[in-house]
């Protein structure tokens, strides 16, 4: 089944209150989910319709099948592989996260063009030139790449890496890339999710 983006969001929101949940508690409510993120609690019906999960009357969901249901619908136990390409601070942040490798995103090395960059390590990371990223690739069957160079690098580096083989990239820059249709990418708008948030704000 075809997941649209702003239910995977949310069903990824509700997998983070039952990680967060007690070995003792075994059923949740949808009232209660609900509550904890603020939205409408047929909202949240809707959403766990997608995981095939039915919950019990006045007794709510299992909790450790719901958790179970939306790793296997999302992929988290499907690991895949990916570089950082920009060792700057918000690449070298996401390298040191290593609450990624919980929902099936393992960073195996980082890029950049900088010499003082380069051979340094990141949370065991090792940082190369972005010259190696077309061989390294190649090896070990890496096609997903973090970007986070500045503005001014990013269609060319972009460019680079499609050509480097990569498939997917998760474009961290606020330039909107140009690529062939084969590459796939997904753009991490802080600056506009942070705007929408004040926004949304204000307008209670």
């Amino acid at each position: 089944m075809n997941i649209p983006d702003k239910v995977v969001n949310r069903l990824t929101l509700y997998h983070f209150i039952l990680d967060d949940l007690r070995d003792d508690e075994e059923y949740i409510s949808s009232t209660k989910i609900a509550q904890l993120l603020k939205i409408d609690n047929s909202q949240v019906r809707k959403d766990l319709k997608y995981v095939d999960n039915q919950g019990k009357c006045r007794v709510g969901y299992n909790t450790k099948e719901l958790k179970k249901r939306i790793e296997e619908s999302l992929g988290f136990k499907k690991t895949k592989d990916a570089f950082v390409v920009g060792a700057g601070n918000l690449g070298s942040a996401l390298a040191k996260y290593d609450g990624f490798k919980d929902y099936g995103l393992n960073i195996l090395a980082m890029f950049d063009k900088d010499t003082k960059k380069t051979g340094t390590v990141i949370n065991g990371k090792e940082v190369f030139d972005i010259s190696k990223v077309s061989h390294l690739a190649s090896k070990l069957g890496v096609e997903v790449a973090i970007l986070t160079v500045p503005k001014e690098n990013a269609q060319a580096a972009a460019n680079y890496l499609a050509g480097a083989g990569i498939k997917y990239i998760w474009n961290f820059t606020t330039c909107v890339l140009d690529l062939p249709k084969d590459v796939k990418v997904w753009n991490e708008n802080l600056i506009g999710s942070f705007l929408q948030f004040i926004v949304s704000d204000k307008e209670k």
